[in-house]
């Protein structure tokens, strides 16, 4: 490798740590008495990054939705995908790998392992938990006849537990 390629390593390196460093002070200022009282600083780490995620991928469909599929239909020759599902797989991936930095490198702290194989656990957990959201709502709606939207809120709430515990003792596993 040359010179050059390991010195941009090291800043970016350094960058990624010093960004991560300053969430971890804004969600260590956040995570005051009564707070603390009811959750651990872990649960609420991992909730904040959530929350953050969330927040991002929001922003990320609202642009993309408006500036770059502009409302419009997509003629893929074979289908034609509607404007917010076009959008909804445009903006997953941003979303996924920011998930995946954020439980990475502020939620779990846990970098001293390869990328590669937590990103692989990571990916079979967003899996599990879309067949998990996916198999709750048929349950919720379709067979204890839950109106859909507290159900999607029931099945949040299971999606969210399961994600928690999967990052935990799957993805971001200390060993």
């Amino acid at each position: 490798l040359s010179r050059g390629y390991i010195h941009h390593e090291n800043i970016r390196s350094r960058l990624i740590h010093m960004f991560a460093h300053l969430l971890i002070k804004a969600i260590d200022r956040l995570y005051i008495k009564p707070v603390s009282r009811i959750v651990s600083r872990d649960i609420f780490g991992y909730g904040m990054c959530g929350a953050l995620n969330m927040a991002l991928d929001t922003a990320w469909y609202f642009l993309i939705y408006h500036y770059v599929v502009a409302q419009r239909f997509i003629d893929l020759g074979v289908v034609v995908v509607s404007p917010h599902i076009a959008t909804l797989f445009i903006v997953f991936p941003i979303t996924f790998f920011t998930g995946f930095w954020l439980n990475r490198h502020v939620a779990f702290r846990v970098t001293q392992y390869r990328t590669r194989g937590q990103l692989l656990r990571y990916a079979l957990s967003v899996v599990g938990s879309i067949l998990i959201n996916y198999v709750c709502m048929k349950l919720f709606v379709e067979i204890f006849n839950i109106w859909p939207t507290p159900s999607k809120m029931l099945t949040t709430v299971v999606s969210v537990v399961y994600s928690y515990l999967a990052a935990r003792y799957f993805t971001f596993v200390k060993r």
